[in-house]
C-alpha cells in the first residue's frame, strides 16, 4: 500500500508554498518522495520555506512567480520542465480572500480574488496540462474550500472563484482524461496564521464546534492523507471531484 501513495521521483509543483496550507502541501509531497518546486511571489519567503524542506532532508526549488502574470507563466513551465525532467504533479494552492458585501465590493477587489483563485489555476492547469498529456500521466490538484460549495456572506467574490475553480476541475477532468486526473480537495475551516482573528473570535468558536461533526477547527495534518490520495498513484482512478475535508461542517450546517 505504501506504493501507491509514494511519489518517489516524481516532480510536484506547487504554488502559494511559502507559508500556510501551501507550505505544508509541500513538504507533505517532499516527504512522500517528490521534487517539490515551491512557487509564490516573495522570494525572501520563498527561498526560506525552500530552505526549511531541504534541511527536513526533501528535495525542493524555488521559483518566484506572480500566477496572475500570463506572459510569466508561459515562461516559467517550460523552464521548470527544462530544469526538472518533467512536471508529474501540480498543486493550484495560492488565492486570495477580500472581505466585504457585494454591495460594498469594488470592481477591482472582485477582479483581483477572481483572477488569483480562478483564472490562475486555468493559465497554470492549461500550460501544465499540455504537457501532462504529451507524457500521458499527471495529477492537478485544486485547493478549492468548503466556500465552493456554501454560501457565505461577506466574501462574494471567494465563493464565486471556489464554485468557479469546482466547475472548471470537472471540465479539466472530462478533457484531460484518462491520463491525467483532475480534483480538487476542498478544505474546512483550517488553522493557519490567515485566520488568527477568527479562531480569535469566541462566537465564531461556539458557531464552528456546534456545528461540525468533529467539533473543532481543521489543521493542516488534517489534509495530508487527502493531499496525498489526489496526488499519487492511489487515486488514479478518482477524477473530476471535490473532496471535502471539514470535519462534517457541511454535513450538518444549516
Amino acid at each position: 500500500m505504501s506504493q501507491l501513495f509514494s511519489l518517489q521521483g516524481r516532480v510536484a509543483v506547487v504554488t502559494g508554498a511559502s507559508r500556510g496550507l501551501g507550505l505544508d502541501f509541500a513538504r507533505t509531497l517532499a516527504e512522500a518522495g517528490a521534487t517539490v518546486v515551491c512557487v509564490a511571489r516573495t522570494t525572501a519567503a520563498l527561498e526560506a520555506a525552500v530552505e526549511g524542506l531541504r534541511a527536513a532532508g526533501g528535495a525542493a526549488a524555488a521559483v518566484t512567480l506572480d500566477i496572475t502574470d500570463e506572459a510569466a507563466i508561459a515562461a516559467a513551465v517550460p523552464d521548470i520542465i527544462a530544469r526538472h525532467g518533467r512536471i508529474d504533479v501540480l498543486v493550484n494552492n495560492a488565492g486570495v480572500i477580500y472581505r466585504a458585501p457585494v454591495l460594498d465590493t469594488a470592481s477591482d477587489d472582485w477582479r483581483r480574488v477572481l483572477d488569483t483563485d480562478l483564472t490562475a489555476p486555468f493559465l497554470l492547469a492549461r500550460a501544465v496540462g499540455r504537457h501532462m498529456l504529451s507524457r500521458r500521466y499527471g495529477r492537478i490538484v485544486n485547493i478549492a474550500s468548503v466556500m465552493g460549495v456554501v454560501g457565505r456572506a461577506t466574501v462574494g467574490g471567494y465563493v464565486a472563484a471556489k464554485h468557479g475553480l469546482i466547475g472548471l476541475t470537472r471540465t479539466l477532468a472530462a478533457e484531460l482524461g484518462p491520463d491525467v486526473t483532475v480534483n480538487c480537495l476542498s478544505p474546512g475551516y483550517i488553522r493557519t496564521e490567515l485566520n488568527v482573528a477568527l479562531q480569535q473570535d469566541r462566537a465564531f468558536n461556539t458557531m464552528l464546534e456546534t456545528r461540525t461533526a468533529s467539533g473543532r477547527w481543521g489543521t493542516p495534518a488534517d489534509l495530508r492523507g487527502a493531499l496525498l490520495l489526489l496526488a499519487s498513484d492511489a487515486g488514479a482512478y478518482i477524477t473530476g471531484q471535490s473532496l471535502v475535508v471539514d470535519g462534517g461542517l457541511t454535513s450538518i450546517l444549516a
